[in-house]
Protein backbone atom coordinates (compact mmCIF):
# COMPACT_ATOMS: atom_id res chain seq x y z
CA UNK A 1 0.00 0.00 0.00
CA UNK A 2 2.84 2.14 0.72
CA UNK A 3 4.42 1.90 -2.94
CA UNK A 4 0.71 2.34 -3.86
CA UNK A 5 0.23 6.04 -2.43
CA UNK A 6 3.82 7.24 -3.34
CA UNK A 7 3.39 6.33 -6.94
CA UNK A 8 0.05 7.99 -6.73
CA UNK A 9 1.89 10.76 -5.40
CA UNK A 10 4.37 10.96 -8.10
CA UNK A 11 1.59 10.52 -10.66
CA UNK A 12 -0.34 13.63 -9.08
CA UNK A 13 2.70 16.01 -8.92
CA UNK A 14 3.45 14.93 -12.84
CA UNK A 15 -0.62 15.91 -13.03
CA UNK A 16 -0.45 18.76 -11.18
CA UNK A 17 2.77 20.34 -13.15
CA UNK A 18 0.54 20.08 -16.52
CA UNK A 19 -2.43 21.59 -15.20
CA UNK A 20 -0.39 24.24 -13.83
CA UNK A 21 1.64 24.72 -16.89
CA UNK A 22 -1.17 24.75 -19.34
CA UNK A 23 -3.32 27.12 -17.01
CA UNK A 24 -0.09 29.72 -16.68
CA UNK A 25 -0.08 29.36 -20.89
CA UNK A 26 -3.40 30.44 -21.27
CA UNK A 27 -3.34 33.12 -18.65
CA UNK A 28 -0.54 34.24 -20.56
CA UNK A 29 -1.29 34.66 -23.60
CA UNK A 30 -0.70 38.00 -25.32
CA UNK A 31 -4.37 39.78 -24.92
CA UNK A 32 -4.38 39.01 -21.53
CA UNK A 33 -1.27 41.05 -20.79
CA UNK A 34 -2.13 43.42 -23.55
CA UNK A 35 -5.26 44.14 -21.54
CA UNK A 36 -3.52 43.87 -18.06
CA UNK A 37 -1.32 46.57 -19.46
CA UNK A 38 -3.99 48.87 -20.07
CA UNK A 39 -6.01 48.08 -17.06
CA UNK A 40 -2.78 48.56 -14.76
CA UNK A 41 -1.55 51.41 -16.39
CA UNK A 42 -3.65 53.44 -19.08
CA UNK A 43 -6.78 52.78 -21.59
CA UNK A 44 -5.22 54.55 -24.23
CA UNK A 45 -1.66 53.25 -24.48
CA UNK A 46 0.12 52.62 -27.90
CA UNK A 47 0.89 49.19 -29.42
CA UNK A 48 4.44 50.07 -28.59
CA UNK A 49 3.77 51.68 -24.74
CA UNK A 50 2.41 47.99 -24.31
CA UNK A 51 5.11 46.02 -25.21
CA UNK A 52 7.47 48.12 -23.51
CA UNK A 53 5.77 48.23 -20.12
CA UNK A 54 5.24 44.39 -20.71
CA UNK A 55 8.93 44.28 -20.83
CA UNK A 56 10.00 46.59 -18.05
CA UNK A 57 8.07 44.60 -15.84
CA UNK A 58 8.83 40.81 -16.89
CA UNK A 59 6.26 39.37 -19.13
CA UNK A 60 8.08 39.35 -22.34
CA UNK A 61 10.50 37.01 -21.30
CA UNK A 62 10.42 33.32 -22.38
CA UNK A 63 7.37 31.38 -20.82
CA UNK A 64 9.45 28.44 -19.25
CA UNK A 65 11.11 31.18 -17.09
CA UNK A 66 8.34 32.50 -16.15
CA UNK A 67 7.01 29.30 -15.37
CA UNK A 68 10.16 28.43 -13.25
CA UNK A 69 10.01 31.96 -11.15
CA UNK A 70 6.02 31.50 -10.56
CA UNK A 71 6.73 27.79 -9.13
CA UNK A 72 9.73 29.07 -7.46
CA UNK A 73 12.62 27.01 -8.93
CA UNK A 74 14.25 29.58 -10.74
CA UNK A 75 15.15 33.19 -9.36
CA UNK A 76 12.97 36.16 -9.95
CA UNK A 77 13.67 38.89 -12.73
CA UNK A 78 14.51 42.14 -11.40
CA UNK A 79 12.96 44.51 -13.30
CA UNK A 80 13.53 48.71 -12.87
CA UNK A 81 10.73 50.77 -13.08
CA UNK A 82 10.21 54.18 -14.93
CA UNK A 83 11.21 55.79 -11.43
CA UNK A 84 14.66 53.96 -11.49
CA UNK A 85 13.54 52.06 -8.55
CA UNK A 86 14.85 47.79 -9.23
CA UNK A 87 11.95 45.48 -7.51
CA UNK A 88 11.69 41.71 -7.82
CA UNK A 89 8.30 39.37 -7.28
CA UNK A 90 9.16 39.41 -3.60
CA UNK A 91 9.84 42.98 -3.07
CA UNK A 92 7.69 45.42 -0.90
CA UNK A 93 7.52 48.67 0.37
CA UNK A 94 9.09 47.40 3.38
CA UNK A 95 11.70 44.71 1.82
CA UNK A 96 13.84 46.41 -0.93
CA UNK A 97 15.36 44.15 -4.17
CA UNK A 98 18.04 44.15 -2.18
CA UNK A 99 16.87 42.14 0.74
CA UNK A 100 14.30 40.20 -1.28
CA UNK A 101 15.07 36.30 -1.51
CA UNK A 102 16.32 35.16 -4.75
CA UNK A 103 13.51 32.73 -4.97
CA UNK A 104 9.92 33.98 -4.48
CA UNK A 105 7.29 30.96 -6.07
CA UNK A 106 4.77 28.59 -4.89
CA UNK A 107 7.10 26.48 -3.44
CA UNK A 108 8.39 29.07 -0.92
CA UNK A 109 4.46 30.09 -0.52
CA UNK A 110 4.24 33.08 -2.51
CA UNK A 111 1.41 33.22 -5.10
CA UNK A 112 1.66 36.61 -6.14
CA UNK A 113 -0.37 39.91 -5.79
CA UNK A 114 -3.91 40.50 -7.00
CA UNK A 115 -4.66 43.25 -9.07
CA UNK A 116 -8.04 43.55 -8.38
CA UNK A 117 -8.05 43.55 -4.54
CA UNK A 118 -4.94 44.64 -3.81
CA UNK A 119 -4.06 41.92 -1.92
CA UNK A 120 -1.69 39.08 -1.39
CA UNK A 121 -3.24 36.00 -3.82
CA UNK A 122 -2.41 33.69 -0.68
CA UNK A 123 -4.81 36.07 1.68
CA UNK A 124 -7.56 36.29 -0.41
CA UNK A 125 -7.96 32.51 -1.17
CA UNK A 126 -7.36 31.43 2.35
CA UNK A 127 -10.41 33.96 3.49
CA UNK A 128 -12.87 32.70 0.61
CA UNK A 129 -11.53 29.53 0.59
CA UNK A 130 -13.02 29.32 4.11
CA UNK A 131 -16.41 30.67 3.39
CA UNK A 132 -17.35 28.00 0.53
CA UNK A 133 -15.67 25.14 2.88
CA UNK A 134 -18.59 26.21 5.64
CA UNK A 135 -20.56 26.19 2.28
CA UNK A 136 -19.68 22.60 1.02
CA UNK A 137 -19.48 21.24 4.90
CA UNK A 138 -23.34 21.90 4.89
CA UNK A 139 -24.13 20.94 1.61
CA UNK A 140 -22.47 17.61 2.43
CA UNK A 141 -23.92 16.81 5.78
CA UNK A 142 -27.47 17.54 3.95
CA UNK A 143 -26.62 15.89 0.23
CA UNK A 144 -25.34 12.39 1.72
CA UNK A 145 -27.52 11.15 3.95
CA UNK A 146 -30.45 11.76 1.67
CA UNK A 147 -28.81 10.63 -1.00
CA UNK A 148 -27.86 7.58 0.41
CA UNK A 149 -31.37 7.08 1.79
CA UNK A 150 -33.41 7.37 -1.31
CA UNK A 151 -30.82 5.33 -3.09
CA UNK A 152 -31.07 2.31 -0.30
CA UNK A 153 -34.36 2.61 -0.19
CA UNK A 154 -34.77 2.21 -4.37
CA UNK A 155 -32.73 -0.23 -4.69
CA UNK A 156 -34.13 -2.44 -1.83
CA UNK A 157 -37.51 -2.65 -3.18
CA UNK A 158 -36.46 -3.05 -7.07
CA UNK A 159 -38.83 -2.64 -9.41
CA UNK A 160 -42.03 -1.29 -7.34
CA UNK A 161 -43.65 1.75 -7.03
CA UNK A 162 -41.45 3.26 -4.46
CA UNK A 163 -38.50 2.50 -6.46
CA UNK A 164 -40.13 4.13 -9.55
CA UNK A 165 -40.58 6.92 -7.21
CA UNK A 166 -37.61 7.82 -5.96
CA UNK A 167 -35.88 6.94 -8.83
CA UNK A 168 -37.71 9.85 -11.07
CA UNK A 169 -37.22 12.26 -8.25
CA UNK A 170 -33.07 11.40 -8.01
CA UNK A 171 -32.99 11.93 -12.02
CA UNK A 172 -35.12 15.32 -12.00
CA UNK A 173 -33.16 16.53 -9.18
CA UNK A 174 -29.76 15.61 -11.31
CA UNK A 175 -31.41 17.01 -14.62
CA UNK A 176 -32.22 20.50 -12.77
CA UNK A 177 -28.83 22.80 -12.61
CA UNK A 178 -28.51 24.54 -9.51
CA UNK A 179 -28.68 27.80 -10.58
CA UNK A 180 -32.64 26.82 -12.17
CA UNK A 181 -33.26 25.43 -8.87
CA UNK A 182 -31.86 28.26 -7.26
CA UNK A 183 -33.91 30.76 -8.54
CA UNK A 184 -37.17 28.28 -8.43
CA UNK A 185 -36.29 28.57 -4.28
CA UNK A 186 -35.76 32.10 -4.23
CA UNK A 187 -39.35 32.53 -6.02
CA UNK A 188 -40.97 30.09 -3.56
CA UNK A 189 -39.42 31.26 -0.28
CA UNK A 190 -37.31 34.42 -0.78
CA UNK A 191 -40.04 36.82 -2.78
CA UNK A 192 -42.40 39.18 -0.81
CA UNK A 193 -45.09 39.46 -3.52
CA UNK A 194 -44.87 36.00 -4.88
CA UNK A 195 -44.46 32.43 -3.79
CA UNK A 196 -44.97 30.91 -0.55
CA UNK A 197 -43.87 34.11 1.45
CA UNK A 198 -47.18 36.73 1.21
CA UNK A 199 -49.49 33.59 1.42
CA UNK A 200 -47.61 33.00 4.97
CA UNK A 201 -47.14 36.27 6.25
CA UNK A 202 -50.88 36.45 5.39
CA UNK A 203 -51.90 33.55 7.26
CA UNK A 204 -49.52 34.88 10.67
CA UNK A 205 -47.01 31.89 10.37
CA UNK A 206 -43.69 34.36 9.78
CA UNK A 207 -42.91 37.85 11.85
CA UNK A 208 -41.29 38.87 8.39
CA UNK A 209 -41.90 39.53 4.85
CA UNK A 210 -39.98 36.14 3.73
CA UNK A 211 -39.55 32.98 5.13
CA UNK A 212 -36.14 33.04 4.30
CA UNK A 213 -33.61 35.35 2.63
CA UNK A 214 -32.62 35.74 -1.16
CA UNK A 215 -29.07 36.28 -0.57
CA UNK A 216 -26.53 35.27 1.55
CA UNK A 217 -24.24 38.05 2.07
CA UNK A 218 -24.71 38.31 5.73
CA UNK A 219 -23.72 34.61 6.49
CA UNK A 220 -20.45 35.54 5.40
CA UNK A 221 -20.10 37.23 9.82
CA UNK A 222 -23.06 35.28 10.65
CA UNK A 223 -24.62 32.20 9.37
CA UNK A 224 -28.20 31.52 10.06
CA UNK A 225 -30.73 29.39 8.74
CA UNK A 226 -32.47 32.52 7.06
CA UNK A 227 -29.41 33.57 5.06
CA UNK A 228 -27.79 29.85 4.60
CA UNK A 229 -30.26 27.40 3.53
CA UNK A 230 -31.30 28.69 -0.15
CA UNK A 231 -27.54 27.81 -1.33
CA UNK A 232 -27.12 24.47 0.60
CA UNK A 233 -30.30 23.35 -1.30
CA UNK A 234 -29.50 24.31 -4.23
CA UNK A 235 -26.28 22.40 -4.02
CA UNK A 236 -27.54 19.52 -2.39
CA UNK A 237 -30.61 18.72 -4.46
CA UNK A 238 -28.74 18.91 -7.21
CA UNK A 239 -25.64 16.77 -6.20
CA UNK A 240 -27.92 14.35 -4.65
CA UNK A 241 -29.42 13.17 -7.23
CA UNK A 242 -26.34 11.41 -8.78
CA UNK A 243 -25.51 9.58 -5.74
CA UNK A 244 -28.93 8.05 -5.15
CA UNK A 245 -29.02 6.85 -8.63
CA UNK A 246 -25.45 5.28 -8.08
CA UNK A 247 -26.31 3.91 -4.42
CA UNK A 248 -29.61 2.14 -5.91
CA UNK A 249 -28.26 0.68 -8.54
CA UNK A 250 -25.50 -0.89 -6.23
CA UNK A 251 -27.86 -1.78 -4.16
CA UNK A 252 -30.02 -3.29 -6.02
CA UNK A 253 -27.33 -5.63 -7.53
CA UNK A 254 -26.01 -6.27 -3.68
CA UNK A 255 -29.57 -8.03 -3.16
CA UNK A 256 -29.18 -9.79 -5.66
CA UNK A 257 -25.97 -11.89 -4.65
CA UNK A 258 -25.94 -15.26 -3.48
CA UNK A 259 -24.98 -15.01 -0.06
CA UNK A 260 -28.02 -12.46 0.24
CA UNK A 261 -30.30 -15.10 -0.65
CA UNK A 262 -28.86 -17.66 1.37
CA UNK A 263 -29.22 -15.71 4.60
CA UNK A 264 -32.82 -14.79 3.54
CA UNK A 265 -33.55 -18.32 2.95
CA UNK A 266 -31.87 -19.47 6.66
CA UNK A 267 -34.81 -16.68 7.90
CA UNK A 268 -32.41 -13.98 8.34
CA UNK A 269 -34.24 -11.08 9.23
CA UNK A 270 -34.69 -8.57 6.35
CA UNK A 271 -33.47 -5.31 8.38
CA UNK A 272 -30.59 -7.61 9.71
CA UNK A 273 -29.75 -8.53 5.87
CA UNK A 274 -29.79 -4.81 4.79
CA UNK A 275 -27.79 -3.37 7.51
CA UNK A 276 -25.52 -5.94 8.61
CA UNK A 277 -24.75 -7.91 4.58
CA UNK A 278 -25.64 -5.30 2.18
CA UNK A 279 -25.19 -2.51 2.78
CA UNK A 280 -21.76 -2.53 3.30
CA UNK A 281 -21.25 -3.83 0.19
CA UNK A 282 -23.57 -1.35 -1.43
CA UNK A 283 -21.77 1.33 -0.27
CA UNK A 284 -18.20 0.88 -1.90
CA UNK A 285 -18.94 2.10 -5.44
CA UNK A 286 -21.13 5.47 -4.09
CA UNK A 287 -17.87 6.09 -1.79
CA UNK A 288 -15.69 7.03 -4.95
CA UNK A 289 -18.70 8.89 -6.36
CA UNK A 290 -19.08 11.21 -2.82
CA UNK A 291 -15.44 11.94 -3.05
CA UNK A 292 -16.01 13.11 -6.36
CA UNK A 293 -18.60 15.54 -5.27
CA UNK A 294 -15.85 17.37 -3.06
CA UNK A 295 -14.33 19.26 -5.65
CA UNK A 296 -16.97 19.50 -8.00
CA UNK A 297 -18.58 21.24 -5.17
CA UNK A 298 -15.16 23.48 -4.76
CA UNK A 299 -15.48 24.77 -8.30
CA UNK A 300 -19.29 24.23 -8.99
CA UNK A 301 -20.11 27.20 -6.57
CA UNK A 302 -19.19 29.24 -8.95
CA UNK A 303 -22.97 30.06 -10.00
CA UNK A 304 -24.23 29.22 -6.76
CA UNK A 305 -22.08 31.69 -4.93
CA UNK A 306 -22.52 34.88 -7.80
CA UNK A 307 -26.51 34.05 -7.25
CA UNK A 308 -26.60 34.35 -4.03
CA UNK A 309 -24.00 36.87 -3.26
CA UNK A 310 -22.18 34.55 -1.17
CA UNK A 311 -18.32 35.71 -1.51
CA UNK A 312 -16.56 32.73 -1.56
CA UNK A 313 -14.08 30.86 -3.59
CA UNK A 314 -16.39 30.59 -6.38
CA UNK A 315 -16.97 34.39 -6.08
CA UNK A 316 -13.10 35.08 -6.19
CA UNK A 317 -12.95 33.04 -9.64
CA UNK A 318 -15.15 34.96 -11.37
CA UNK A 319 -13.74 38.57 -10.13
CA UNK A 320 -10.75 37.19 -11.03
CA UNK A 321 -11.58 36.45 -14.54
CA UNK A 322 -13.92 39.70 -15.08
CA UNK A 323 -10.55 41.70 -14.19
CA UNK A 324 -8.09 40.15 -15.74
CA UNK A 325 -6.43 39.04 -12.78
CA UNK A 326 -3.84 36.76 -13.60
CA UNK A 327 -2.32 35.45 -10.75
CA UNK A 328 -5.36 35.49 -8.29
CA UNK A 329 -6.86 33.26 -11.16
CA UNK A 330 -3.41 31.28 -11.48
CA UNK A 331 -3.86 30.80 -7.41
CA UNK A 332 -7.41 29.86 -7.62
CA UNK A 333 -6.54 26.95 -10.42
CA UNK A 334 -3.55 25.57 -8.45
CA UNK A 335 -5.80 25.26 -5.42
CA UNK A 336 -8.39 23.20 -7.28
CA UNK A 337 -5.93 20.95 -9.35
CA UNK A 338 -4.59 20.27 -5.32
CA UNK A 339 -8.33 19.74 -4.19
CA UNK A 340 -9.20 17.17 -7.29
CA UNK A 341 -6.15 15.11 -7.07
CA UNK A 342 -6.08 15.14 -3.25
CA UNK A 343 -9.71 14.06 -3.34
CA UNK A 344 -8.80 11.38 -6.34
CA UNK A 345 -5.97 9.76 -4.05
CA UNK A 346 -8.18 9.55 -0.77
CA UNK A 347 -10.97 7.82 -3.20
CA UNK A 348 -8.47 5.34 -4.33
CA UNK A 349 -7.04 4.48 -0.72
CA UNK A 350 -10.41 4.40 0.23
CA UNK A 351 -11.75 2.32 -2.33
CA UNK A 352 -9.12 -0.44 -1.57
CA UNK A 353 -10.38 -0.65 1.96
CA UNK A 354 -13.43 -0.34 1.46
CA UNK A 355 -13.22 -3.83 -1.06
CA UNK A 356 -11.13 -6.59 0.78
CA UNK A 357 -10.96 -7.84 -2.88
CA UNK A 358 -8.65 -5.29 -4.12
CA UNK A 359 -5.40 -5.70 -3.03
CA UNK A 360 -2.35 -3.51 -3.69
CA UNK A 361 0.83 -5.02 -4.28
Amino acid sequence: MGQFILKRIGVMLITAACLTFIVFFLTNLFPNLEKLAKTQANNRMSDEQVITWLDNRGYSQNLFKKYGEWVGILPSLRVTADSGQTYTRCSRPDLPAADAPRFCGLLQGNMGFSTVFKEEVSTIIGKRLGLTAYLMLAVLMVMIPLALAVGVIAGMREGSRTDRTLSTFAIATTATPEYVSGVIFIVLFASSKVGLSPLFAEWGWIEGRTIVKGSSASAMDNITFANFVLPVMALALYGMGYIARMTRASMAEVMTAQYIRTARLKGVRFRTIVFKHALRNALIAPFTVIMLQIPWLLTGVVIVETLFNYKGFGWSLVQAADGNDIQLLLGVSVVAVIVVLVTQLISDIGYAFLNPRIRVS
